[in-house]
Order: structure tokens, then sequence, then C-alpha cells
């Protein structure tokens, strides 16, 4: 016979089934919300840092800064000495201003060099005028010559006329068929005639000298010529250019721009809103081009890097909204917008073995023996970051407001 169950059990089981029934509702509603409102404690506080290292080497004569001293954009960080930059600086525009003034001198003396190719031109030119000049003399000579032969021939006929009309009539005066006048006027005709012929061979010698001697002013006027030619020539080729000395120009200036860059980078300034970390070394000490002395961590821009599982990454899209809270200080909530979502990490050497360093985010898992899922980084920007509140590396909590942060936030 079965006994009946009293009320007071029935009430019992009923609020016990409702108490399953509450809870696996709760837990229902708690996987549903982490589901879609992924949350992740694996998570740090980032920006961007620089290392400071100088650009040239020397000592430090100021340095403006200490540890962890928050500094504004342009403010002086330290200056190295500046006086072997200065100097070079110097020697260099002095090089270039010795430069200009060779330039300078060169330009004379091309110019001295260009005004002798026109002295020899005209030399030149001169020599022509002379060569011209000897040939119509030689032309006026041959002249002189030819006149002073026609002029022999003719004193010879007339000589030949008067000796031979003498012999003629000098017989006829001892038959008295002629009278001694007319054989002394024809003597002395011959005579005459005898000392026109002497004088017109002088002539013709004369005449014969002159055309030798233009014929020898013609040929050195052609040797003359010919060296003022020779000349043109030598002091065409003696002209010199400038081109050798202008292309040192560039390269002066770079040396003036080198030691200019030299010389303005003594002095280094805050390139941005930074802290100041990890300084290293102290006024007084020697500073090496391109080694950190300090480092500067970027304080306009904050981010969370925080790790999820992979399993997770399917409700997480950049421009969801996110609400970030740091260690030290878990009561306040800070609102942060998802950046990107990384595409890769560094592989699980104990499942695949140690693979050639690929530069890739190494997300460490917290068991070997079981095969978890992997954590890809998610970058969350922080909006409206205080300026000295955080610090880089420090732990965060990073709950993503997936489908959620689509409606209006309280």
């Amino acid at each position: 016979m079965a006994l009946n169950p009293s009320p007071e059990s029935l009430r019992r089981r009923a609020i016990s089934s409702l108490i399953i029934l509450c809870a696996a509702v709760t837990g229902l509603l708690v996987i549903h919300q982490v589901t879609t409102d992924p949350r992740t404690d694996d998570a740090e506080i980032f920006a961007n840092y620089i290392g400071m290292a100088p650009l040239v080497s020397g000592p430090i004569t100021h340095l403006y800064v200490t540890d962890n001293q928050l500094v504004r954009e342009g403010d002086p960080l330290f200056e190295i000495d500046d006086r072997p930059y200065a100097y070079a600086l110097a020697h260099a525009k002095s090089d270039q201003q010795a430069l200009e003034g060779q330039i300078g001198d060169e330009r004379r003396i091309i110019a001295g060099k260009v005004s002798g190719v026109d002295v020899a031109k005209a030399g030149a030119l001169s020599a022509e005028a002379s060569l011209a000049r000897a040939s119509a003399a030689v032309e006026q000579a041959k002249a002189d010559v030819a006149n002073a032969g026609a002029a022999v021939e003719r004193a010879e006929a007339e000589l030949s006329y008067a000796t031979n009309n003498l012999h003629r009539i000098e017989p006829l005066l001892a038959k008295q068929f002629v009278t001694v006048d007319q054989v002394d006027q024809a003597r002395t005709l011959a005579i005459s005639r005898s000392d026109a012929l002497h004088q017109a061979r002088s002539q013709l010698a004369l005449a014969q000298a002159g055309l030798a001697a233009a014929e020898a002013q013609y040929k050195q006027g052609q040797a003359t010529l010919v060296q003022s030619h020779q000349q043109v020539q030598q002091a065409t080729h003696n002209v010199t250019t400038l081109e050798p000395l202008v292309g040192q120009i560039q390269g002066k200036q770079a040396a003036i721009d080198n030691a200019q860059y030299n010389y303005d980078n003594c002095k280094v300034d805050a390139p941005f809103n930074a802290r100041v970390t990890n300084l290293t070394i102290s006024q007084g000490a020697y500073a090496t081009a391109g080694q950190h002395i300090f480092t500067l961590i970027d304080t306009r821009v904050w981010w969370v890097i925080a790790n999820f599982r992979e399993t997770q990454l399917q409700h997480i899209r950049p421009g969801m909204k996110a609400d970030v809270y740091v260690m030290s200080k878990p009561s306040i909530r800070f609102h942060g917008v998802v950046d990107s979502v990384g595409f890769g990490v560094t592989p699980d050497a104990d499942l695949i073995g140690h693979l050639s360093p690929a530069n890739l985010p190494d997300v460490q898992r917290t068991l070997n023996w079981v095969h978890l899922a992997s954590r890809f980084p998610v970058r969350v920007r922080i909006q409206s970051p205080p300026t000295e509140l955080f610090r880089l590396g420090e732990s965060a909590v990073v709950v993503i407001r997936g489908e959620s942060s689509l409606l209006p936030r309280k």
C-alpha cells in the first residue's frame, strides 16, 4: 500500500525544483552574458615607447629630467657638449668660403685667358692683313720688274739704232756728204742711248731686288700668320673651366648641412608628451651615439592588450565598446573601444616544435598537459585616458560589450 506524500514533503520538493531551475536559468544567463560580452583578466596596460639615444657622441653637459618624470612636447631633455660640432660647422663654412674665393679667382684668371685669346685672334687678323699687303707688294714688284724689262728693251733698241746710225754716217764725213756737226750729234746720241741703257738696266736690277724683297716679306707674312693661328690655338687650350670647382659646391654644402645637423642634435627635446623611465645615466657621463640612455613612454594614447581565447574571438569585432579595470584602481571603470583583433601568435613549441623567430606575440598557455585553446591579443584603445594613472605593463581586466555595446551606455 503506497503512502501519500505529505504536504510538507511536496512543498520541499517544489522548493528544491524551483531552486534547481533558478540555478540553471542563472547559469544559462551567465553563460550567455559571458559569451556575448567576453571578459578576461589576462590583460596589461600598454603604450608606445621609444628609446632615447643621442645622434651624436659627447659628454652630457645638462640633464634636465629625472627618472619617472612627466615631460611635455618640446621640453628639453638633455644637452651634449656642442663645442666640437660648432668647430666642425665653422670649419665646413670656412671651406665653402675658401672654395667661393677660389672660384672667384679662377673666374678672373679665365677672363684674362679669354682676353689673351681675343688678342691672339686680333694678331692673326693683323697677320692676315699684312700677308695681303705683302701679296699686293709682290704683284706691284712684279709689275715694276716687267716695266723695267720693257724699258731695258727700248733702251737697247734705241742704242742699237744710234750706234748703227753713227757707223753709217762716219764714213760719209771723209767724202763730205755729212758735216762734222752731224757726226758729233750722232755720236752724242749713241752715248746718250748707252747711258739710258745702263740706267734702264739699273732700274731693272732695282725692280728685281724689290720683287725679291716683296717675296721675302710675303713669306715672312705667311710664317707670321701660321704663328698667329698657333698662338690662337694655344691661348684657346689654356682657357680653363670652372666645372671642377663648381662640382665641389654641393659637397661643401653637404658638409655644412651635416655639421649643422650634428650641431643641432646636441640639444634633445621631448618629441611628444611622455613619461621618462629607465634613466641610467647622469650629467657629465659620456653619451655614445645610438645607445639608449633612457626610455620615453608616450602618454598620449594608452591601450590594453587583452588575451582572449580563440573561441571568444567570434564575438569580438573592431569598434565594439569595452570596459577596462586596472588592478591599482579596481573601482574605476575606464571606457575603451576595440581597435584590432590579433591574427597571429607564436606557435606552441610543445605541439609543433620550435620555429625560427617570427616576431609574433608570445601568449603563454597555463597548462601543458591539457590541450587548451590558443589565446590571441585584442588591442583595446582607452578613450580619454588620464595622464598620471596608467603604468605600462599594469594588470587589467577587460570586458567586451559585444552586442550590448550597440545600446546607449548609461
